[in-house]
């Protein structure tokens, strides 16, 4: 699309205009640089704020657009009196009070997903959910690769979705947070999916009702909805009048899981898609995530065996359930990613045999009672650090034995310890990462500097290639 063409669009969902609207962007990172650089291309008049007195990326953006108008060290009231728009990048929540404020004397909400939206006139598939949506996303993307298409993908992961633009793509795929989606109106998704709904970010929502209610707002629209029939919550967003697809691994769906003779299969109705032992992914629910994959790459007409030969080659993401070594017979997982209840429960579900599992961190005001049965059933014990480590150790109730860390290398040298030939030891927090690290990425990397770090004391060492087979 043209400059004149988006404009036009922009203005009349939003009201923008380039000679009137005055925007201001909250929040200096990834998103508003991307939210910068865009309205920069438009000739739109914009300032940015930030509450930090110095964000991180302050300096490169005083580098790239020297006379853009910055506030920082706190939301100034004056400079929100003045915009007519505000784009909130996800970071920051919508309660913060010159926010509010803000929207009552009259400024209107924009998100750089609704900028997005009316900049592209390609199909666009979206997909958020508590987990697997940066596995499903990537999966997705491979697909659409395979079958030679110039594909965007990123979101909430990766690239900015405005960053996306440059690649003039014929298919965007993004993920997408409860967060962006809170704050967005304009999407009109080809194809879009809430894979699952589990507790998450109940320190920004106020309950798991308004954290669904979030995330079905990726169903705005009229494009096809791809639906997990094992997901109550998940399946009561159905609406009646739009074409559905729904995938399941425990009963028949649209896409599923199902024996022909000895061989189990991702099924589509009545048809053999792929043995399921050839998805490179051990764990039943990387089966969901591929069976949701699939769903979204028919609603969006890519052809089911080349979307098959990608799920073969799908090697899984940094931090996902990533074989770190294997030393004296023990193997290392890093699953930092799993930074909620939902993901760790799922990771925990794929092992057939007990583990010894790390977790804790900051458990985002979730309950952690719900994560307690399944550590019961599979888990041999437990290692614990991070801000909530104490909240977590009293929803088990001495259902297996529990140990305390004070960091990262102290909670390897623990799990070593109580380690055997043959066990398992998983880090998978249930918790995000920020009490702690910078971010899930730090944090598995230092678990992978400690697990390392082993070898002193061990020569019988087995590494897994740098691509890090997922399980």
């Amino acid at each position: 699309m043209d400059n004149a063409a988006i404009t036009a669009l922009l203005k009349k969902n939003f009201a923008l205009d380039p000679q009137t609207s005055k925007v201001l962007v909250v929040g200096l990172g990834n998103t508003g640089i991307s939210v910068a650089h865009y309205l920069q291309g438009l000739d739109f008049k914009f300032a940015i704020i930030d509450s930090r007195a110095k964000p991180p990326m302050m300096e490169e953006f005083f580098q790239q657009m020297p006379d853009t108008p910055v506030f920082t060290g706190g939301f100034d009231e004056a400079a929100f009196k003045v915009a007519t728009h505000l784009v909130v990048s996800p970071g920051v929540s919508l309660n913060e009070q010159a926010i509010i404020k803000a929207i009552a004397n009259g400024s209107k909400i924009v998100s750089d997903i609704d900028l997005f939206a009316c900049s592209v006139d390609v199909p666009i598939v979206a997909i958020s959910g508590s987990n697997g949506k940066s596995t499903v996303t990537t999966m997705l993307g491979e697909m659409a690769k395979a079958a030679g298409l110039r594909v965007g993908v990123g979101g909430n992961l990766g690239t900015p979705a405005l960053d996306l633009l440059a690649l003039d793509a014929q298919l965007y795929v993004l993920e997408l947070s409860s967060f962006q989606l809170e704050r967005t109106s304009a999407l009109n998704a080809a194809a879009a999916t809430v894979l699952n709904v589990s507790a998450d970010h109940l320190d920004r929502h106020a309950d798991l009702a308004e954290y669904a209610r979030e995330k079905q707002r990726i169903f705005r629209g009229d494009g096809a909805m791809i639906l997990n029939a094992d997901d109550p919550v998940v399946s009561a967003m159905r609406d009646d009048g739009r074409k559905a697809l729904t995938f399941s691994i425990n009963k028949k769906a649209d896409f599923h899981l199902a024996y022909q003779g000895d061989t189990e299969y991702l099924m589509h109705n009545e048809s053999c898609l792929m043995p399921l032992a050839q998805l490179p992914l051990e764990g039943r629910h990387n089966a969901a995530n591929a069976l949701a994959a699939l769903a979204l790459g028919v609603a969006v007409g890519l052809d089911e065996q080349v979307m098959c030969e990608a799920l073969r080659k799908f090697k899984g993401l940094s931090h996902r359930m990533q074989r770190v070594a294997e030393i004296r017979g023990v193997t290392w997982v890093n699953d930092s990613k799993a930074t909620n209840i939902g993901a760790c429960v799922a990771a925990l579900q794929g092992y057939a045999r007990k583990v010894i599992l790390i977790a804790g961190g900051d458990a985002k005001g979730a309950d952690m009672n719900e994560l307690a049965p399944a550590i019961k059933e599979k888990a041999k014990s437990v290692v614990l650090m991070g801000k909530d480590a104490a909240l977590i150790k009293q929803a088990l109730n001495d259902c297996v034995p529990v140990y305390s860390a004070d960091n990262m290398a102290q909670a390897v040298q623990i799990a070593a310890g109580l380690a055997d030939a043959g066990d398992s030891v998983l880090l998978s927090p249930a918790c995000a990462s920020l009490d702690q690290y910078k971010n899930y990425q730090d944090r598995g990397e230092k678990f992978t500097k400690a697990v390392l770090a082993l070898v002193d004391r061990s020569g019988d060492l087995v590494t897994f290639p740098s691509s890090m087979a997922a399980i």
